[in-house]
Protein backbone atom coordinates (compact mmCIF):
# COMPACT_ATOMS: atom_id res chain seq x y z
CA UNK A 1 0.00 0.00 0.00
CA UNK A 2 1.45 3.44 -0.87
CA UNK A 3 2.89 5.41 2.02
CA UNK A 4 1.22 8.79 2.37
CA UNK A 5 2.25 11.53 4.75
CA UNK A 6 -0.99 13.14 5.91
CA UNK A 7 -0.92 16.96 5.85
CA UNK A 8 -1.70 18.69 9.12
CA UNK A 9 -1.31 22.20 10.57
CA UNK A 10 2.19 21.28 11.77
CA UNK A 11 3.32 20.33 8.27
CA UNK A 12 6.78 21.80 8.83
CA UNK A 13 7.55 19.35 11.64
CA UNK A 14 7.63 16.44 9.15
CA UNK A 15 8.49 18.01 5.80
CA UNK A 16 11.62 19.82 6.98
CA UNK A 17 12.92 16.61 8.56
CA UNK A 18 12.41 14.70 5.30
CA UNK A 19 15.42 14.00 3.04
CA UNK A 20 13.15 14.80 0.09
CA UNK A 21 12.82 18.42 1.24
CA UNK A 22 16.57 18.89 0.86
CA UNK A 23 16.56 16.99 -2.43
CA UNK A 24 13.84 19.20 -3.90
CA UNK A 25 15.60 22.39 -2.83
CA UNK A 26 19.18 21.26 -3.39
CA UNK A 27 19.92 24.28 -5.58
CA UNK A 28 19.72 26.73 -2.67
CA UNK A 29 23.46 27.14 -2.54
CA UNK A 30 26.03 28.69 -0.22
CA UNK A 31 27.24 31.15 -2.85
CA UNK A 32 23.80 32.77 -3.03
CA UNK A 33 23.57 32.82 0.77
CA UNK A 34 27.02 34.38 1.07
CA UNK A 35 26.23 37.18 -1.39
CA UNK A 36 22.99 38.08 0.41
CA UNK A 37 24.64 38.00 3.84
CA UNK A 38 27.53 40.19 2.65
CA UNK A 39 25.10 42.75 1.23
CA UNK A 40 23.02 42.73 4.43
CA UNK A 41 26.02 43.19 6.69
CA UNK A 42 27.34 46.09 4.62
CA UNK A 43 23.91 47.67 4.95
CA UNK A 44 23.45 47.05 8.69
CA UNK A 45 27.03 47.58 9.92
CA UNK A 46 26.93 45.42 13.08
CA UNK A 47 29.78 45.91 15.52
CA UNK A 48 32.60 43.33 15.33
CA UNK A 49 31.60 41.85 18.71
CA UNK A 50 27.88 41.61 17.81
CA UNK A 51 25.98 38.43 18.74
CA UNK A 52 23.72 37.35 15.88
CA UNK A 53 20.77 34.94 15.76
CA UNK A 54 19.66 32.98 12.69
CA UNK A 55 16.09 32.07 13.63
CA UNK A 56 14.73 29.10 11.65
CA UNK A 57 18.24 28.48 10.35
CA UNK A 58 17.62 25.25 8.43
CA UNK A 59 20.94 23.49 7.93
CA UNK A 60 22.82 26.67 8.74
CA UNK A 61 23.90 28.08 5.40
CA UNK A 62 23.25 31.71 6.41
CA UNK A 63 24.55 31.22 9.96
CA UNK A 64 27.80 29.80 8.61
CA UNK A 65 28.23 32.80 6.34
CA UNK A 66 27.70 35.14 9.28
CA UNK A 67 30.20 33.20 11.37
CA UNK A 68 32.93 33.24 8.71
CA UNK A 69 32.83 37.04 8.93
CA UNK A 70 33.88 36.88 12.57
CA UNK A 71 30.60 37.26 14.44
CA UNK A 72 29.31 35.16 17.31
CA UNK A 73 26.33 33.33 15.82
CA UNK A 74 23.55 31.13 17.18
CA UNK A 75 21.30 29.14 14.84
CA UNK A 76 17.91 27.78 15.93
CA UNK A 77 15.53 25.51 14.06
CA UNK A 78 12.57 23.29 14.90
CA UNK A 79 13.88 20.46 12.72
CA UNK A 80 16.14 18.07 14.60
CA UNK A 81 17.48 16.70 11.31
CA UNK A 82 18.44 20.19 10.17
CA UNK A 83 20.23 20.90 13.42
CA UNK A 84 22.14 17.62 13.28
CA UNK A 85 23.39 18.62 9.82
CA UNK A 86 24.15 22.19 10.93
CA UNK A 87 26.09 21.07 14.01
CA UNK A 88 28.70 19.46 11.77
CA UNK A 89 29.78 23.04 10.97
CA UNK A 90 29.98 24.24 14.57
CA UNK A 91 32.97 26.30 15.64
CA UNK A 92 33.93 28.24 18.75
CA UNK A 93 31.66 31.14 17.79
CA UNK A 94 28.97 29.19 15.92
CA UNK A 95 26.39 27.02 17.69
CA UNK A 96 23.12 25.37 16.69
CA UNK A 97 20.17 24.22 18.81
CA UNK A 98 16.74 22.69 18.25
CA UNK A 99 14.14 25.29 19.20
CA UNK A 100 10.52 26.15 18.45
CA UNK A 101 10.24 29.92 17.93
CA UNK A 102 6.90 29.87 19.76
CA UNK A 103 8.84 29.15 22.97
CA UNK A 104 10.88 31.79 24.85
CA UNK A 105 14.50 31.90 23.72
CA UNK A 106 16.94 30.72 26.40
CA UNK A 107 19.80 32.19 24.35
CA UNK A 108 21.07 35.72 23.81
CA UNK A 109 20.75 38.61 24.15
CA UNK A 110 21.30 39.35 20.47
CA UNK A 111 22.23 42.49 18.56
CA UNK A 112 20.67 41.23 15.35
CA UNK A 113 18.05 38.59 14.63
CA UNK A 114 17.71 37.19 11.11
CA UNK A 115 14.66 35.29 9.86
CA UNK A 116 15.43 34.54 6.23
CA UNK A 117 14.03 32.87 3.13
CA UNK A 118 10.33 32.90 4.06
CA UNK A 119 10.75 31.16 7.40
CA UNK A 120 7.73 32.85 8.96
CA UNK A 121 3.95 32.62 8.72
CA UNK A 122 3.71 28.83 8.97
CA UNK A 123 1.45 28.58 12.00
CA UNK A 124 -2.26 27.87 11.75
CA UNK A 125 -3.14 30.31 14.53
CA UNK A 126 -2.15 33.93 13.87
CA UNK A 127 -1.54 34.51 17.58
CA UNK A 128 1.40 32.10 17.31
CA UNK A 129 3.03 34.32 14.70
CA UNK A 130 2.81 37.23 17.11
CA UNK A 131 4.11 35.05 19.95
CA UNK A 132 7.13 34.04 17.86
CA UNK A 133 7.89 37.69 17.13
CA UNK A 134 7.51 38.65 20.79
CA UNK A 135 9.93 35.91 21.82
CA UNK A 136 12.48 37.08 19.27
CA UNK A 137 12.02 40.70 20.33
CA UNK A 138 12.54 39.77 23.98
CA UNK A 139 15.88 38.20 23.02
CA UNK A 140 17.05 41.42 21.32
CA UNK A 141 19.20 43.95 23.12
CA UNK A 142 17.64 47.42 23.47
CA UNK A 143 18.16 49.13 20.12
CA UNK A 144 18.73 45.79 18.40
CA UNK A 145 17.46 45.02 14.92
CA UNK A 146 15.54 42.19 13.29
CA UNK A 147 15.53 41.25 9.61
CA UNK A 148 12.54 39.35 8.23
CA UNK A 149 12.88 38.16 4.64
CA UNK A 150 9.47 37.18 3.30
CA UNK A 151 7.97 36.71 -0.14
CA UNK A 152 6.18 39.62 -1.79
CA UNK A 153 2.71 38.31 -1.07
CA UNK A 154 0.87 40.53 -3.55
CA UNK A 155 3.12 39.50 -6.43
CA UNK A 156 3.29 35.85 -5.36
CA UNK A 157 -0.49 35.54 -5.36
CA UNK A 158 -0.82 37.39 -8.65
CA UNK A 159 1.79 35.24 -10.41
CA UNK A 160 1.03 31.92 -8.74
CA UNK A 161 2.07 28.98 -10.95
CA UNK A 162 -0.57 26.30 -10.38
CA UNK A 163 1.40 23.28 -11.64
CA UNK A 164 5.12 22.63 -11.95
CA UNK A 165 7.18 19.48 -12.44
CA UNK A 166 10.75 19.21 -11.24
CA UNK A 167 12.95 16.12 -11.65
CA UNK A 168 15.85 15.68 -9.24
CA UNK A 169 17.97 12.54 -8.88
CA UNK A 170 15.47 10.49 -10.83
CA UNK A 171 12.46 11.63 -8.78
CA UNK A 172 9.81 13.80 -10.43
CA UNK A 173 8.12 16.18 -8.02
CA UNK A 174 4.68 17.50 -8.97
CA UNK A 175 4.16 20.88 -7.30
CA UNK A 176 0.58 22.15 -7.12
CA UNK A 177 0.13 25.68 -5.79
CA UNK A 178 -3.17 27.22 -4.79
CA UNK A 179 -4.80 29.53 -2.26
CA UNK A 180 -6.63 28.11 0.75
CA UNK A 181 -8.30 30.92 2.64
CA UNK A 182 -5.40 32.98 4.04
CA UNK A 183 -2.65 30.57 3.01
CA UNK A 184 -0.53 30.03 -0.07
CA UNK A 185 -0.37 26.24 -0.33
CA UNK A 186 2.13 24.11 -2.22
CA UNK A 187 1.22 20.43 -2.48
CA UNK A 188 4.20 18.20 -3.24
CA UNK A 189 3.53 14.78 -4.76
CA UNK A 190 6.12 12.29 -5.96
CA UNK A 191 6.88 8.61 -6.33
CA UNK A 192 10.25 7.18 -5.30
CA UNK A 193 12.03 4.21 -6.90
CA UNK A 194 10.31 1.10 -5.61
CA UNK A 195 6.86 2.56 -6.00
CA UNK A 196 6.23 4.46 -2.76
CA UNK A 197 4.09 7.54 -3.23
CA UNK A 198 4.58 10.57 -1.00
CA UNK A 199 2.50 13.64 -0.35
CA UNK A 200 3.65 16.70 1.59
CA UNK A 201 2.25 20.20 1.94
CA UNK A 202 3.78 23.63 2.52
CA UNK A 203 1.47 26.30 3.90
CA UNK A 204 2.55 29.93 4.27
CA UNK A 205 0.12 32.59 5.41
CA UNK A 206 -0.42 35.20 2.69
CA UNK A 207 0.54 38.10 4.91
CA UNK A 208 -0.11 41.61 3.68
CA UNK A 209 2.08 44.56 4.62
CA UNK A 210 -0.75 45.82 6.82
CA UNK A 211 -1.00 42.51 8.68
CA UNK A 212 2.75 42.44 9.22
CA UNK A 213 2.57 45.96 10.63
CA UNK A 214 -0.11 44.81 13.08
CA UNK A 215 2.15 41.94 14.16
CA UNK A 216 5.11 44.28 14.61
CA UNK A 217 3.09 46.70 16.72
CA UNK A 218 1.95 43.86 19.00
CA UNK A 219 5.54 42.60 19.30
CA UNK A 220 7.05 45.98 20.12
CA UNK A 221 8.86 46.42 16.81
CA UNK A 222 8.86 49.28 14.34
CA UNK A 223 9.68 49.21 10.64
CA UNK A 224 12.89 51.09 9.85
CA UNK A 225 13.11 50.02 6.18
CA UNK A 226 11.32 47.90 3.60
CA UNK A 227 13.49 46.40 0.88
CA UNK A 228 12.45 44.40 -2.15
CA UNK A 229 15.21 41.99 -3.19
CA UNK A 230 18.54 40.44 -2.21
CA UNK A 231 20.37 43.48 -3.63
CA UNK A 232 18.38 45.58 -1.13
CA UNK A 233 16.60 47.79 -3.62
CA UNK A 234 13.56 49.62 -2.19
CA UNK A 235 10.36 47.59 -1.97
CA UNK A 236 7.86 47.96 -4.80
CA UNK A 237 4.58 46.06 -4.50
CA UNK A 238 4.29 45.47 -8.25
CA UNK A 239 7.80 44.31 -9.10
CA UNK A 240 9.78 43.31 -6.00
CA UNK A 241 10.36 39.55 -5.62
CA UNK A 242 10.79 39.80 -1.84
CA UNK A 243 9.58 41.82 1.15
CA UNK A 244 12.52 42.39 3.48
CA UNK A 245 11.73 44.23 6.71
CA UNK A 246 14.45 45.91 8.74
CA UNK A 247 12.93 46.29 12.22
CA UNK A 248 14.05 48.05 15.38
CA UNK A 249 13.18 47.19 18.95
Amino acid sequence: MPHLTTPDPEWFSTWFDSPYYHLLYHDRDYTEAGAFIETLLQHLHPKPDAHLLDLACGQGRHALQLSTRGYEVTGLDLSAENIVAAQRQEQARLHFYVHDMRDPLPYGPFDLVFNLFTSFGYFQDESENVLALRNATAALRPGGKMVIDFLNTERAVRELVAHEYKTVAGITFHLHRHLDRDFIVKEINFQVPGGQEHHYVERVRALSIQRFEEYFYLAGLRVAEMLGDYHLHPYDEESSPRTIFILKK
